[in-house]
């Protein structure tokens, strides 16, 4: 009876999670099939890794303008147009691939655009979420938002595989576009409330833009907390940028990372499937930072030592089993303090400062591959210590960029852990 009554509260928000999940799915197929083909076309970490950088350099710089314009513009209008800018993108890459035109520089492109339209998209589906969903039942909307990405982790190494190899890319694109349809009909038809009215909503856009970096300046356990997750998201975009080059070089390799992807998915379909049972903690910021130093300090040490499969999926299950809980206590503490028609300018600053890492973390992970590591590795002989703990050949290069991960994560947890503005978020939390 509980649950039924949960379920009814929430009615709104699974539909919106549900279907925007599934074309969540579609574009994570295509962004993998991509990467697969990029390397395939060029067999560099550093050009693959340039796609990622391409999507978050715009998303990232403009963020806290669109931040502004987000909470000023209607929520369910701007996810609209947003996805339909998104599916064009796909349509030319289908048409470019359909006449044997496509090249690399097509998607740096094309993947820019899409991170153009994820500046005003995220903040809007984030306050969205916000407005459908009862207080009470943060958690167990962030667990539910966890659980669908965890699926996708899922199915698309599965799914892409098995498409891209059975009928080529083509056809995987082709689903992306029928996931959009799906999930713009849905949200088309979807009565979505709107914020408060706000006093302050005729000021200028720059001005308001900076309303979400003085806010967080006021609030700076909220401030640390995102600044704490950049460093995070430092290591593990370079640990995303490394992984292809770690795997992909191997026999089978499209195998070995699909498997290693897929563990993963199954990893954190099981953690959000605790998160979602989890009750409400006693300490939100003990949980987060315990699970962000059970994630840091085993996955990146066993991808960089394991030389088989069953190791690299052991590091896998214990980088990610966490991860869901995690999210869910880390977006219950900024829906809470963070007020909502605060939220879009909030959400774009915190956009900008948590995620600036990431272009920097992939360019920095496929350079290293490409530049330092593998010739380090190539250039050691058979006996060498280097060789030992990594291997030889290629892949092995990316494999002792593993190594220095673990330290910078390991390193990134324990000094925001003694973070005392981020340990004053319990007080403000119960006050």
């Amino acid at each position: 009876m509980k649950y039924m009554k949960m379920l009814r509260e929430m009615r709104g928000f699974l539909v919106l999670a549900l279907t925007q999940g599934f074309s969540a799915l579609g574009s994570a197929m295509t962004g993998y099939a991509l990467i697969v083909w990029s390397y395939q076309q060029e067999g560099s970490a550093l050009v693959t890794a340039l796609l990622t950088v391409c999507s978050y350099a715009p998303y990232v710089l403009m963020s806290i303008l669109a931040g502004a314009l987000t909470d000023r513009w209607d929520k369910k209008r701007t996810l609209l147009v947003c996805d339909t800018l998104a599916a064009l993108t796909t349509v030319a890459v289908l048409v470019l691939l359909k006449t044997d035109h496509l090249r690399i520089w097509h998607m740096y492109v094309i993947n820019a655009v899409n991170g153009l339209m994820n500046t005003v998209q995220q903040p809007a589906s984030e306050v969205s979420v916000t407005l459908l969903t009862p207080k009470e039942h943060y958690q167990q909307a962030s667990a539910v938002q966890s659980f669908l990405n965890s699926v996708n982790n899922l199915l698309t190494p599965v799914v892409a595989t098995a498409v891209l190899t059975l009928l080529g890319l083509e056809a995987v694109i082709i689903f992306d576009l029928i996931t959009f349809a799906v999930a713009f009909v849905s949200l088309a038809l979807m009565d979505l409330p709107k914020p408060p009215e706000r006093a302050d909503a005729k000021k200028n856009v720059l001005r308001e833009a900076r309303g979400g970096l003085v806010w967080l300046r006021k609030n700076k356990g909220i401030l640390h907390l995102i600044l704490f997750l950049a460093g995070i998201n430092l290591t593990a975009s370079m640990y995303n940028a490394a992984l292809p080059a770690l795997l992909l070089p191997r026999a089978n390799g499209e195998v070995l990372l699909g498997t290693v992807n897929t563990v993963t998915g199954v990893t954190m379909l099981l953690g959000s499937l605790v998160a979602s049972a989890w009750p409400k903690p006693k300490s939100r910021v003990r949980i987060i930072c315990n699970t962000l130093l059970l994630s840091m300090g085993v996955e990146n040490l066993l991808l960089a030592l394991g030389k088989n499969l069953p190791v690299w999926c052991l590091g896998a299950f214990f980088g990610w089993i966490a991860i869901p809980l995690m999210n869910a206590n880390l977006s219950t503490v900024l829906r809470e303090g963070i007020p909502v028609d605060m939220q879009g300018r909030v959400w774009s600053a915190r956009n900008t400062l948590q995620f600036f890492t990431i272009p920097v973390g992939y360019l920095l992970g496929g350079a290293l591959v490409d530049q330092v590591f593998e010739p380090l590795m190539a250039a050691q002989g058979q006996g060498s210590v280097l060789v030992t703990l990594f291997g030889y050949g290629k892949g092995s290069g990316a494999a002792a960029l593993f190594l220095v991960l673990w330290v910078i994560g390991l390193a990134t947890c324990l000094v925001f852990r003694r973070d005392r503005h981020i340990w004053a978020l319990e007080k403000d939390m119960k006050t």
